[in-house]
């Protein structure tokens, strides 16, 4: 194909959201239309994120926020989560050294406090090795719920003794593990599900949703423009009227 072809086949969009979150849902449904185990789907999912991030660089979004694996994950069978660490693991050490010559900067949202040793010291080695990248922001959300992340907030803001009278949106928003980040303009679900899981509940309260009834593993590019496209045919009020 040549490069014209390439170009038209994914034309400039008019408005491009600044910071995208992407629910990574349906691996399990995945796996098992295959019928295959839940974790070929898992590992399935991780090895798309490399064809997801490519994608955001090439389509010209600056911020991804992935939603990989929730605080109510863990309620899933032991071998299941297992697994899930053990992919995550090996993803790392597999990925992380493509990326950050790709220019992405890995960022992890949520907490790193019942991991193994070994996992969180890979992922504290990746975000250190990618800090200066500016082609990509990525932030994984790996035991991340929103509720969490709002009890932490507002146990920090305590903590530090502001006073009650000078908390506003704006102290609640540098508290989050996104600070300093634009709210999300656009959230994807992938795998069909009308649901938020307690995914960025403080960010999105104005983000486009995009439901798509196709699986993460199968969420390409293509399936990528077409939420952008569909987020550029939506008239954002922000609670207001158009002029």
């Amino acid at each position: 194909m040549s490069t014209s072809q390439t170009a038209n086949e994914y034309p400039p969009l008019e408005r491009l959201p600044a910071h995208v979150g992407i629910i990574m849902d349906g691996n399990g449904r995945w796996a098992c239309a295959r019928n295959l185990p839940r974790l070929a789907g898992h590992r399935a999912g991780v090895e798309n994120l490399r064809r997801v991030l490519r994608a955001a660089v090439e389509l010209g979004v600056p911020i991804l926020t992935l939603y990989a694996f929730s605080t109510e994950n863990w309620r899933r069978p032991e071998e299941e989560v297992r697994g899930l660490l053990r992919i995550l693991s090996e993803a790392l050490d597999k990925e992380v050294d493509e990326l950050h010559k790709n220019g992405v900067q890995l960022r992890h949202i949520g907490s790193l406090e019942p991991l193994p040793d070994d996992l969180k010291q890979r992922i504290d080695a990746a975000v250190a090795l990618t800090r200066d990248n500016q082609q990509l922001i990525a932030n994984i959300a790996f035991n991340y719920g929103g509720r969490a992340e709002l009890v932490r907030a507002v146990q920090r803001i305590v903590a530090q003794g502001i006073p009650v009278e000078e908390i506003t949106e704006a102290t609640i928003a540098e508290h989050l593990y996104t600070a300093g980040l634009p709210d999300p303009d656009l959230i994807i679900r992938p795998g069909g599900e009308m649901r938020v899981s307690n995914f960025l509940v403080w960010q999105g309260a104005y983000a486009e949703y995009y439901v798509t009834p196709t699986f993460w593993p199968d969420f390409d590019k293509a399936a990528f423009y077409q939420a952008l496209v569909d987020f550029n045919q939506r008239n954002r009020r922000f609670g207001g009227l158009n002029k």
